[in-house]
């Protein structure tokens, strides 16, 4: 899956001359923690978040509700965003997994999506846990199987072909590494129209395989 394929569309934007005030209300009203500020051409200028709104701890004691209405209402979204250039951004053709990396690498909660330096979208943790919840098949009632099976094409071609040769489709696929045990490979398969005592007869014809986990998923 592509960032494209997963990304929101068309996110909320503002100019820098948005008065802060005015930015809060919009993330609180829409339920978002990004806003993009955005100039001519929509050209990211730079990004508002809910911690870039914050006050610090130490000015809060001196102030009291009106006076911190006052405050956020004077300043505007150019004095308190993230410039464009400490903004970690992402094309729409860059996969998912890279763009996961590049949030955790950088403990970041969203990337705005840049076509030809124009903001065309945004991808945040939320976007991306959705992503990965489509490509398990978690949107799909059927049987859900973990396979641990040693590193390589042989095990993991029989175990397609087993399942195939049944006509069950599989609906989501993911792999990754078994912990503690080097070599060796857990992978998910979420298959539909079956139930789960087939499912584990088929993959346990199989050899040096096990299951280690299956259960309907509805």
């Amino acid at each position: 899956m592509l960032v494209k394929d997963c990304m929101t569309r068309h996110p909320i934007m503002i100019s820098p001359e948005t008065p802060a005030a005015e930015a809060q209300q919009i993330m609180a009203e829409n339920q978002i923690r990004h806003l993009p500020v955005v100039g001519g051409g929509k050209r990211l200028l730079g990004l508002i978040t809910r911690q870039r709104l914050a006050l610090k701890p130490d000015e809060l004691g001196s102030l009291n509700i009106w006076e911190i209405s006052r405050r956020l209402s004077d300043m505007k979204a150019q004095k308190i965003m993230l410039p464009a250039a400490q903004v970690y951004t992402i094309d729409t053709d860059k996969t998912v997994e890279r763009a996961a990396r590049i949030m955790t690498d950088h403990k970041v909660g969203c990337l705005p999506v840049i076509d030809e330096d124009v903001v065309v979208g945004i991808l945040t943790e939320t976007d991306l846990l959705k992503s990965f919840q489509i490509m398990l098949g978690l949107p799909a009632e059927g049987v859900r199987v973990t396979v641990r099976m040693p590193g390589g094409v042989g095990i993991f071609t029989q175990v397609i072909v087993a399942i195939s040769e049944k006509g069950w489709p599989i609906m989501g696929l993911g792999s990754f590494p078994t912990r503690k045990q080097p070599g060796y490979w857990d992978t998910v398969f979420k298959i539909a129209g079956v139930g789960t005592e087939e499912v584990e007869a088929v993959i346990s014809s199989v050899p040096e395989q096990e299951i280690v986990d299956i259960r309907e998923v509805v």
